[in-house]
């Protein structure tokens, strides 16, 4: 299954392959938003989520310590979430050569990474409303 191809070697933009492709100012411009749009976004979000789990560890006492580490495992999913995003958006830019030889250009969305979070985010804040009903009984 694993053909040990490379990905700079398998995705193609105008015919160069992605490792010696040069790129228009427009594309790099385009690029740099979408990197700063959502990869940022995701990581400011994990290092939220990291300062808050700290904050909780550091200043509340050990009945919140199941809270702050729910945030820190939180923040790690959203910054697995963020690689993934990295990982799916790279796709975007570039053609690929099929296995029968044939150039295709897919546009795909990121509906998958909105999809992981949204089930990390749900899970964590059902979690958080059962961790805070367990500190009030």
């Amino acid at each position: 299954m694993f053909e040990g191809r490379h990905a700079a070697d398998q995705y193609h933009l105008r015919l160069h392959r992605a490792r010696s492709v040069v790129l228009s100012p427009q594309e790099l411009v385009e690029i740099r938003a979408a990197q700063r749009t959502f990869e940022g976004a995701y990581i400011r979000t994990a290092l939220g989520q990291f300062s808050f789990a700290l904050v909780v560890l550091k200043i509340f006492t050990s009945e919140f310590y199941s809270i702050g580490a729910l945030f820190a495992v939180y923040g790690a999913g959203v910054l697995f979430a963020s690689l993934f995003r990295r990982q799916q958006g790279n796709k975007q830019f570039f053609s690929e050569v099929g296995e029968d030889g044939l150039r295709r250009k897919k546009f795909r969305t990121s509906g998958n990474v909105v999809f992981v979070l949204t089930a990390l985010s749900v899970a964590a804040y059902a979690c958080l409303l059962g961790l805070t009903l367990r500190l009030g009984g």
